[in-house]
């Protein structure tokens, strides 16, 4: 890989000699072209002597770059790398001041998703919106695309007259400026963030959308046919930031609104501020897949407020985000439920570990090593699961109120700061181990952080929830009907438990008595309905492959897809199908998705 950076390993950028510090956008959306053109404004901060800002991009059209005043600046693009994409070299203004690049998105831009209107949930309107986590940024913004390289932004963007643009960011016009005919009108919306962001955070959402507010701060965007049982599943998101906000200090964004996309999306959600964006999949009509939403609330200190200076530093973003999302849940739905959602995810770490090759995997350290790799590598549940248990881990060595103290100091002390490990761990030695030799050893940091699998001192989370659901599970390993088992008000997590707890060999009888008695091929639960089919094709149950074929042609989400064609794969019957599969639905699906399945499928 070649690169001409400074320390971010996935830039290009010297931000050491001139450095970004402000975006100014002016883009159309042209959903038949599939591109966006217009320019990108950068605000650059040089040191003396400085005659070049180096920029990311990857894909992009550059059609000219000229100062504030029209004249026109020197450029050149580097060679391409599959990663990185390439470095844009541009000559600063000798008078100082703006640099303007004029440009247009590829149609296969992997930040941004154009969905027909066949592929939203209204089929009448087209859809685009962005995901720039973690190095996609450049194929639609012209920029320094580092998490260390913080920027404050500001957008116009012109869309077709039916469709409405957001962005995270404050809407300074929110029903938009009408411009044109009838016919071939578009409507402009203006947008501006006074807080200084990675870039991985500047995002937009165009489409069909209505809102509905949940409380004086907050809302719910949404296509419309989706806004009512969307507006349903997070009627308490108040209740979240005050929750949020009673652990980590006052929420520093303005609003807090989510916009629900179309099925496509392929994350759980994304944290950009001021409107995170959501899959429909936790809209599941009961609420018991909020947690994401509160994960990606708290995001807003730990991510967003405080960032991974690099993406080997992932994990700082994502322990903490994960541990703060467990104490909010608690403070909302009590400890019972809290402890029901750390078991599980503990389950899941071991079988994310196993999956990576074993405990003495280099994939299993949060320090991840990503020379020459792409960051996504990175994006494993270890960062999350692995970074949460060891905030436990330091919460329960020094006691809920001294952690809970240190962990808003250090939100406080290092807010719109992007930083290192290396960084994290003076922070914690200077301000809560002060020295105390005992502690040190105790909290074994270097070897959560540095070293593969997980401590010997690492403490295994208990439910008595999932006690019980565990002696469900031993009945019917041992016998007993699926009805006559004990499963009556059961929550999602408590089916997941069931359905993880279950022997490892069931024969097609006993699994179709499950599905008779609970209808789990039926299941509209996102999350139910993906253990569930894991089990079905791991056992080769194929009464449950029509419903296999449906889930995965239904949503893009990363986290469900990825398992179960690696399912498929591994049978000496299901390969043929998950190609066939694969073959229909890769349209659906967002580049981050298809670039880890391409490869298995294709």
């Amino acid at each position: 890989m070649t690169r001409i950076g400074g320390e971010d390993l996935h830039s290009y950028a010297r931000p050491v000699e001139a450095r970004v510090t402000h975006v100014a956008l002016d883009l159309a959306a042209d959903f038949e072209a599939r591109h966006l053109s217009g320019t990108a404004r950068l605000t650059i901060a040089s040191e003396a002597g400085a005659s070049h800002v180096v920029l990311d991009t990857r894909d992009l059209d550059v059609l000219g770059v000229s100062d504030a005043a029209g004249g026109a600046l020197a450029y050149a693009l580097g060679d391409p790398d599959p990663i990185l994409g390439r470095a844009l070299n541009v000559q600063l203004p000798a008078a100082g001041g703006d640099v303007i690049v004029r440009y247009r998105t590829d149609p296969n831009a992997a930040a941004l998703q154009w969905l027909s209107p066949a592929q939203t949930a209204g089929k009448v309107h087209p859809f685009l919106f962005s995901q720039g986590e973690a190095i996609l940024t450049r194929t639609w913004i012209p920029t320094q695309d580092s998490p260390g390289i913080r920027q404050t932004y500001e957008a116009r963007v012109a869309v077709p007259s039916a469709l409405s643009a957001v962005m995270s960011a404050e809407a300074l016009t929110p029903e938009g400026v009408a411009e044109g005919t009838a016919e071939g009108g578009h409507r402009l919306f203006s947008f501006r963030l006074a807080q200084p962001i990675p870039p991985y955070l500047i995002a937009l959402a165009v489409g069909d959308l209505g809102f509905e507010a949940t409380g004086p701060r907050s809302g719910i965007y949404a296509e419309p046919s989706m806004l009512a049982a969307a507006a349903f599943e997070f009627a308490n998101l108040e209740d979240m930031i005050a929750a949020a906000e009673a652990l980590l200090g006052p929420y520093r964004w303005g609003r807090y609104d989510v916009l629900v996309l179309p099925p496509s999306f392929p994350f759980g959600g994304m944290e950009n501020p001021r409107l995170t964006f959501a899959t429909p999949t936790v809209v599941a009509g009961d609420r018991s897949l909020v947690s994401l939403v509160a994960h990606e609330l708290a995001h807003s200190w730990s991510g967003n407020l405080v960032t991974n200076a690099t993406w080997r530093d992932f994990w700082l973003n994502e322990g903490v985000t994960t541990y703060v999302e467990s104490r909010i849940m608690e403070a909302l739905y009590g400890a019972e439920r809290a402890g029901i959602l750390r078991v599980l995810a503990w389950r899941e770490l071991h079988n994310e570990i196993q999956r990576l090759g074993g405990a003495s995997s280099r994939d299993t350290v949060l320090h991840i090593d990503l020379e020459g790799r792409d960051p996504d590598d990175g994006a494993t549940l270890i960062p999350y699961e692995k970074g949460a248990a060891l905030f436990r881990a330091v919460e329960s060595a020094v006691g809920r109120p001294a952690f809970d103290a240190y962990l808003r100091s250090y939100l406080d002390r290092h807010a719109f700061e992007s930083i290192t490990t290396a960084t994290f761990l003076a922070d914690v030695r200077a301000h809560l181990v002060r020295g105390d030799t005992a502690l040190e050893s105790l909290l074994q940091l270097e070897a959560w952080i540095y070293r593969p699998g997980l401590p010997d001192t690492a403490a295994v989370p208990r439910s008595a929830a999932l006690d019980r659901v565990d002696a469900e599970a031993a009945a019917f390993a041992a016998g007993a009907a699926a009805s006559t088992l004990k499963t009556s008000g059961w929550i999602t997590q408590e089916w997941l438990h069931f359905l993880g707890a279950l022997p490892a060999a069931l024969d097609a009888a006993r699994i179709a008595d499950l599905d008779r008695a609970f209808g789990f091929s039926d299941r509209r639960n996102s999350e139910v309905s993906f253990a569930w089919l894991r089990l079905a094709v791991q056992h080769r149950y194929l009464p449950a492959m029509p419903a296999v074929e449906r889930f995965l042609n239904a949503q893009g989400r990363r986290r469900f897809v990825r398992p179960l064609y690696e399912d498929l794969l591994t049978t000496d019957w299901g390969a043929a199908e998950a190609r066939r599969i694969y073959a229909r639905a890769r349209p659906l699906y967002h580049a981050v998705v298809t670039s880890t399945l391409d490869p298995m499928l294709r």
